[in-house]
């Protein structure tokens, strides 16, 4: 079972806003701290979601088990917060999985904890911040070239291609791996 560890559950909460002492002690009491293993999944296809998750460690994708071509919709690592925003807002069935790329350890906490702590304090919905960084992938994906989206990548999140494999890249930016080869080449000579 991972430590409960008070300070660094405040430090992440305030990453999404300001909140007093007694509010700060609240949100501690219904969070949960877990480790998933690499391949556990936090969230079914065609399950409701009714988690948000804040990832202390480790890296998470969203799509489906097998990462084909264009069927991942993010991938994340450390210190983000992770949620499928669809069926969190509209409560239906998800159409994409979370699962654990790696070993893991996630904070979690369920929409209902979330309403009880906005129903305590209105300073608690300041963690809709979370919700809306978690839309970030749909909007540049379309107006982008190969080039571009791969210069995103690695000018916002150049971790990510350290931590998961090429194959899960090219998917997660809409892109055939070749492309994303060719792509690839380009910025190293453009480098040289």
């Amino acid at each position: 079972m991972p430590n409960y560890d008070y300070k660094m559950y405040t430090t992440i909460l305030n990453t999404t806003g300001i909140y007093d002492d007694k509010e700060t002690a609240l949100f501690n009491t219904v969070i949960r701290e877990r480790s998933i293993g690499k391949g556990g999944v936090l969230l079914e296809q065609g399950e409701v979601a009714k988690w948000m998750y804040f990832l202390i460690s480790g890296a998470v994708y969203q799509g489906s088990q097998l990462y084909t071509q264009n069927n991942l919709s993010d991938l994340h690592l450390d210190n983000e917060g992770v949620l499928n925003r669809e069926s969190l807002l509209s409560q239906r069935p998800s159409a994409d999985q979370i699962i654990a790329f790696s070993d893991s350890i996630i904070l979690e906490i369920n929409l209902e904890s979330i309403h009880y702590l906005i129903s305590k304090s209105t300073a608690f919905l300041q963690m809709n911040t979370i919700i809306g960084n978690s839309y970030k992938s749909h909007f540049f994906l379309g107006t982008l070239t190969p080039l571009e989206k791969y210069q995103f990548i690695l000018a916002t999140k150049p971790d990510l291609i350290q931590k998961f494999p090429l194959k899960m890249i090219a998917s997660y930016l809409k892109l055939a791996p070749e492309t994303l080869s060719r792509v690839r080449k380009v910025i190293v000579q453009q480098r040289s």
